[in-house]
């Protein structure tokens, strides 16, 4: 059965002519490839362009691997030959809504519904490319950089004007585009505790960080969601919106594989927008990994840029060799150093959270906050803000947000230590 949101494509109505599946199928007898690029020329070879995402997405779906009989896809596919159905009403120069999203059928639409105009719109989306040399107060972004273990995680954060049109983007658009149900970070109702929940009591558990997650996904992708839901004249513009490229001059201490990244057009950490956006571009990839996994009796759930794999009776070896494949062809990199297979006698550990026995926080992470905000309320919240974090009171808040999703005991004491901070001194 296809689901009635296939990546990519996004479309309910998928229909093939018989002498279509035929033209596939005789190209899949001779090619032995199983790649998202190898299945995309078969596909573009033989298929009407409106139908090739779509397909492609459905059939990695139900195919992860390449079968080993391919009759097996024909049989799969016959179902799906007919004329496709058009309701009497329907514009066939109308772009076909996917949800119920606001209709924006050209830029002049997107600009009134933003309340800019075009010319302000065009400066906004930086249509020009003229943000590349510019700082200062031409920026739509502030810039700063928080250490990480093996380098700097790049912040950009939108100013208040571009944040606003934002989150209109995300509360009437994005938000409104289903992740993958492997996705268990930045959804209403998911949490680190229900990204690990699927994991904990299992013999073993794998898990995976992918590195440099935002910034290796570019416009190009970012359109293809907007354009598949049914903005295919506007979803340049709604992408450009949603991306930026990072200055040369705020590159300087930034490694250079990071820095080619953040040097194109990609989607900025910081953004109210990036987060869901990622959820729905790495959806074939989630797909992907869910069909394996469910096929090998395992369990699979992503947070952001972790993902967590696990199994009563698995071989985490070929597990992760097949995953790390997967990652890769759908345009992702794993950070080796972050990769650890945790068997039952070791700490389990996903998104901070031990799962041995069920997720719950390590005791010297609650410890450690306790301690600062005593220590706030003591000196102020100032002094304790030691990696310059431009909203020291929001960043305390989500860990406290973080711990509390496993212990409510813990959140109430974090929260009420909290409230006898200073956080203006």
């Amino acid at each position: 059965m296809t689901d009635s949101y296939s990546l990519g494509g996004l479309g309910p109505r998928l229909r093939l002519t018989a002498e279509s599946v035929e033209h596939l199928m005789t190209r899949l007898e001779v090619d032995p490839r199983w790649t998202v690029s190898a299945l995309v020329d078969m596909l573009v070879a033989t298929m009407e362009q409106t139908v090739v995402t779509e397909l492609l997405g459905v059939l990695l779906d139900r195919f992860p691997e390449r079968p080993t009989d391919l009759a097996a896809v024909r049989t799969f596919l016959t179902p799906l030959i007919g004329a496709p159905r058009r309701r009497a009403f329907e514009d066939p120069d109308e772009p076909i809504m996917r949800f119920e999203l606001p209709q924006l059928r050209d830029y002049s639409d997107v600009a009134r519904w933003l309340n800019l105009t075009v010319g302000e719109l065009e400066w906004f989306a930086d249509r020009g490319h003229w943000l590349r040399t510019k700082d200062g107060p031409l920026q739509h972004y502030r810039y700063w950089q928080v250490p990480k273990r093996d380098g700097v995680r790049m912040i950009e954060a939108p100013k208040p004007h571009l944040r606003e049109i934002q989150r209109r983007l995300l509360s009437t658009i994005v938000d409104h585009i289903p992740p993958h149900r492997a996705a268990q970070g930045f959804v209403p109702g998911t949490s680190t505790s229900s990204f690990a929940w699927p994991h904990t009591d299992r013999p073993v558990v794998v898990r995976i960080d992918l590195r440099d997650c935002f910034s290796s996904i570019g416009i190009a992708r970012v359109r293809a969601i907007f354009a598949a839901v049914g903005y295919q004249r506007t979803a340049r513009v709604l992408a450009e919106l949603c991306t930026t490229t990072t200055p040369i001059t705020h590159l300087r201490d930034v490694h250079h594989r990071q820095a080619a990244l953040l040097r194109q057009r990609h989607l900025p950490q910081g953004a109210p927008t990036s987060p869901a956006l990622a959820n729905l571009v790495m959806r074939a990839m989630d797909r992907r990994i869910w069909g394996y996994a469910r096929r090998n009796s395992l369990h699979y759930s992503r947070y952001g840029d972790d993902l967590g794999i696990s199994g009563d009776n698995m071989n985490p070896e070929a597990v992760l060799w097949v995953v790390q494949r997967i990652i890769a062809d759908e345009g992702f990199t794993v950070h080796p150093d972050k990769t650890k297979i945790m068997r039952a006698h070791q700490r389990q550990q996903l998104a901070g959270l031990v799962v041995n026995d069920q997720p719950s926080i390590a005791r010297r992470d609650y410890d450690n906050l306790r301690a600062l905000l005593h220590n706030a309320i003591r000196t102020g919240a100032q002094a304790q803000n030691r990696s310059a974090h431009p909203n020291f009171r929001a960043h305390v808040r989500g860990k406290i947000a973080w711990i509390g999703a496993t212990s409510t005991q813990r959140r109430n004491i974090l929260l009420a230590l909290a409230e006898q901070v200073d956080w203006d001194r």
